[in-house]
């Protein structure tokens, strides 16, 4: 265990040493730690009817909306099929979502997800018919129809033995809805748009508007520790002022955060966790309980005697010497930190404990979070 924590840790170590070595290798681009608002996917959803299943639709009977939207669809077609007695089950009521990308413009491609609402037991070999996708507003965007794909195995046998593979009652179509209409976000009349930092900090945030100045001078503003306000240059559109900016380089600035999960004992700890002057002494006391059942007779030709077993414990105490209480010294970088701690030969679910240890005492200068 301890062999396997110094080659978790170490490389971590490595990182950190290297960093601040060469600070230009933490430098990343503007547009990998930023989105632009207003440049987003939408959500759209839908209902409708998959057909051509082999037997594993919904049972009518047990699913009266499947049956009331195929009545109803039939009757759109000049077919009544009230009155008759429909029972099959090749017919299966479903949930069609999408996401709209950001500039879909009518007539584009998007994939599309199909998942069962009844009790059909799967999707294999469906056609989807025509589903209208709406957005939030209810408006649609987007319609979808064809041969859905499932990836998933199923088989059952009369004696009701099964096998199943996968998830047969979800499916997906590929390039399966065609845009109708976009999405009404107009990038080139925006005479202002905002960058949003997908890890807020007010020293990143301050360094993108410098990276920008820098280059543009005055079209960028930091609002807060997110949001960056940009205007374009007169001379150029705001499409192409994005596309020079979000190349840009910037050291991206982190918070000390210790991330700690107790369920499979890893711990993940930044380059900017530091840690005080402060003793540390760790080390395990073991305790053993061996019980001896000993058999207890009366002497020979006694009366009144009788055969018993009589318990006999041993217990025997041990605590494991050769770890002395080490101090590590104050201001104490990561690389220093996990040295120290290997040197106290600590297990991962050791060292959570000791880590929680020293941030309660107030000599660890970063925050723990634990998954």
């Amino acid at each position: 265990m301890q062999k396997l924590l110094a080659s978790l840790l170490a490389p971590l170590a490595a990182v950190a040493v290297l960093a601040g070595a060469d600070a230009a290798s933490a430098q990343s681009r503007i547009k990998d730690i930023a989105s632009i608002e207003g440049v987003r996917s939408n959500q759209l959803v839908g209902y409708g009817l998959v057909v051509g299943l082999n037997g594993t639709g919904d049972s009518l009977r047990n699913s009266p909306f499947t049956r009331q939207s195929l009545e109803g669809m039939m009757e759109r077609l000049g077919v009544n099929i009230r009155d008759a007695n429909t029972n099959t089950k090749n017919v299966a009521a479903v949930m069609v979502t999408a996401e709209l990308p950001p500039f879909a413009t009518p007539g584009s491609r998007i994939d599309v997800n199909v998942s069962t609402m009844g009790d059909a037991k799967s999707l294999l070999g469906g056609t989807l018919l025509v589903t209208a996708l709406q957005g939030a507003d209810g408006q649609v965007y987007a319609v979808s129809q064809g041969s859905i794909q499932t990836g998933a195995v199923s088989a059952s046998g009369g004696s009701g033995s099964s096998v199943t593979r996968g998830v047969p009652t979800a499916g997906r179509i590929a390039s399966g809805a065609t845009v109708e209409q976009e999405s009404g976000f107009n990038l080139a009349n925006q005479q202002q748009v905002r960058l949003n930092l997908r890890n807020p900090d007010f020293t990143t945030a301050q360094r993108v508007a410098a990276a920008i100045n820098q280059v543009y001078p005055q079209s960028a503003l930091a609002e807060n520790g997110t949001v960056i306000a940009l205007r374009a240059p007169t001379q150029m559109g705001m499409p192409g002022f994005i596309s020079r900016i979000e190349n840009l380089a910037v050291a991206v600035d982190t918070p000390a955060k210790v991330i700690i999960d107790e369920v499979n004992g890893v711990i993940v700890m930044g380059e900017a966790v530091r840690v005080s002057t402060v003793a540390i002494a760790q080390g395990n006391l073991t305790v053993s309980v061996q019980e001896t059942p000993l058999v207890s007779q009366p002497e020979p030709f006694s009366r009144g005697g009788q055969t018993v077993v009589v318990p006999q414990s041993t217990v025997n105490v041990e605590e494991e010497l050769g770890r002395q209480m080490r101090i590590v010294g104050g201001g104490t970088s990561l690389s220093t930190l996990v040295n120290g701690l290997n040197a106290l030969g600590v297990s991962p679910r050791d060292m959570i404990s000791i880590l929680q240890a020293i941030k309660a005492a107030g000599a660890l200068q970063a925050d723990i979070e634990v998954m």
